[in-house]
């Protein structure tokens, strides 16, 4: 009866702390009952050691257990073999990723956007600025420790989101109400940092989270409450339109046997008081900016890459792989997208081609057109600036005017930003660093018009040209190059322009007639495509 008692006591607390189901998802179960019937065999055989010293089985255990530990093994090993194996399902993990569409031009894709827009802030760095602000206030540093980072839309902005959990048990025990708030890093803007302990007047209480224990410890608390057989994943926390805190976990189902792990919705818990509400992805709320956890999709576009004409493809025909990771941009229609270079296998350095993935749908766009990775890319704008010994972030894709760029960060060893990088994506060649953005905006704008190329030249509807009388205009030399600002007569904003651009720039004075062409965009100051003084011209 004590066996049996401490059998039942077992099989509690795995369950209670549900390691096995957190670790094997859908082999959970199969893997608790596998440890029972081993325990069951240890406790129901009984061994003596004879005078002899030889050691005698005494009391068998009952075939029961044998038994059901040969069927627990079959079903893990022996179903997954049979069902999942890509040598026999490669054209179901092709398939995975859904329908993949043809794209024309990725910049008509990605939304154009003002420098003050561009990310400036990535991870690490908004990390280290929330660990600054957290640790501003001893009392609460002491107490509680920065979760991860999620970057996502709130309202119009872009910001780094991270909750606040506890540092250890005593601290949870002696704080069971949860951790007070959580910490805001705009993506745009590092001098932008918030810690948010209040929403609407009501002080914010995180008591459902990792770090917290028992009832109160997030999957814990999902899994008992009618989850215990579902696939969840990418425990991501967000916050809403109105700065409330959730959890947000993507449901899954495993699609291909035991494996080809498919998104089919959401789970969203209030972290404060724990209510839970499933959605589907077609009705989940528009807040939650995604739901196919980049895991999903790496896996998912390498398949695709991989098996392209099946599993027996030892020649390498056509194969295509990821580069060198996914990255949240957002697209015209506001939603985001998981984005990422295609190569072919073995051959890193280039790319052939760019694919877009729905971060809520799993709509997926393939590009076909060469250029960049995201690798080369980095290494480019490193080798701009070698004797400062920077290192770049990790490449987010940008519209500039209508040329796919390569937008990033130069950090110092500490990882705080000094420089800024733009590298277009079609020939990485071609760079422009400064040490602001409006700056390095303008040394890309340069190198790609001193490289035979025309800013927009497709996009005539974009383009406007203007006859003025310039009423100020003033120098400025920037990392050896001299550009020139100047404002005209009957327009608002500001131009500017390099003496590279013309040779005409450095000699034109206040009330000359002057003749530009410039790209409607939504800068404050505008750079001139090309620059003519009508002064000058007459002269001659």
């Amino acid at each position: 009866m004590k066996k049996i008692i401490l059998l039942i006591v077992v099989a509690f607390l795995l369950f209670y702390f549900n390691l096995p189901v957190i670790s094997y998802g859908f082999l959970g179960l199969p893997v608790i009952l596998l440890i029972l019937c081993v325990l069951a065999i240890i406790l129901f055989t009984r061994l003596e050691v004879g005078q002899d010293k030889k050691v005698r089985l005494m009391e068998k255990p009952k075939k029961i257990f044998f038994l059901l530990a040969g069927i627990v093994l079959i079903y893990m090993i022996v179903f997954p073999l049979c069902t999942s194996l890509p040598m026999f399902r490669s054209e179901a993990y092709k398939n995975l990723i859904g329908k993949v569409a043809d794209g024309k031009k990725i910049s008509q894709h990605i939304a154009p956007i003002s420098i003050n827009e561009i990310r400036v802030v990535d991870e690490d760095l908004a990390y280290l600025l929330g660990e600054k602000i957290l640790g501003s206030q001893p009392a609460l540093g002491s107490q509680v420790e920065l979760g991860d980072f999620c970057i996502q839309k709130v309202g119009k902005d872009l910001y780094w989101v991270a909750p606040l959990l506890h540092s250890g048990f005593f601290k949870w025990w002696n704080n069971q109400e949860g951790t007070a708030g959580y910490v805001m890093v705009s993506a745009t803007n590092e001098r932008d940092v918030k810690l948010v302990q209040q929403v609407n007047g009501k002080a914010i209480k995180i008591k459902y989270q990792p770090e917290a224990f028992f009832q109160s410890e997030i999957t814990r608390h999902i899994y008992m409450n009618g989850y215990a057989t579902t696939g969840l994943t990418d425990y991501t926390f967000e916050i809403d339109d109105a700065g409330n805190p959730f959890w947000v976990v993507t449901k899954f189902d495993k699609t291909i046997g035991f494996s080809g792990d498919n998104a089919n919705g959401v789970v969203v818990v209030d972290a404060q008081t724990g209510a839970i509400q499933e959605y589907t992805i077609a009705n989940a709320p528009t807040w939650i900016d995604r739901i196919e956890p980049i895991s999903f999709i790496e896996e998912q576009l390498n398949d695709w890459g991989e098996y392209v004409h099946g599993y027996w493809n030892f020649s390498n025909a056509n194969k295509l792989q990821i580069t060198e990771g996914l990255t949240l941009v957002y697209g015209h229609n506001n939603r985001s997208y998981w984005y990422t270079g295609l190569t072919s296998v073995g051959k890193d350095e280039s790319a052939v081609g760019f694919v877009l993935v729905d971060t809520r749908t799993k709509e997926t766009t393939f590009y076909k057109q060469s250029g960049a990775t995201e690798f080369a890319a980095q290494s480019s704008a490193e080798g701009k600036v070698q004797e400062k010994g920077y290192k770049a972030s990790l490449p987010i894709p940008y519209n500039i005017n209508n040329i796919p760029t390569y937008v990033m960060t130069l950090k110092d060893e500490g990882g705080l930003v000094k420089m800024y990088a733009m590298v277009a994506i079609s020939d990485y060649t071609i760079v422009g660093v400064g040490n602001t953005m409006r700056e390095t905006l303008m040394s890309y704008k340069n190198v790609y018009n001193m490289a035979g190329n025309k800013i927009n030249p497709n996009s005539e509807s974009n383009k406007k040209q203007l006859k003025s009388v310039v009423t100020r205009i003033q120098n400025d030399v920037k990392n050896g190059n001299s550009f020139y600002y100047f404002t005209v007569k009957d327009y608002p904003n500001i131009f500017v322009g390099s003496s590279q651009l013309s040779s005409q720039l450095p000699v034109t004075v206040v009330g000359d007639s002057i003749k530009v062409s410039f790209d409607l965009d939504l800068e404050e100051v505008i750079d001139v495509s090309t620059f003519e003084n009508l002064n000058l011209k007459k002269k001659k």
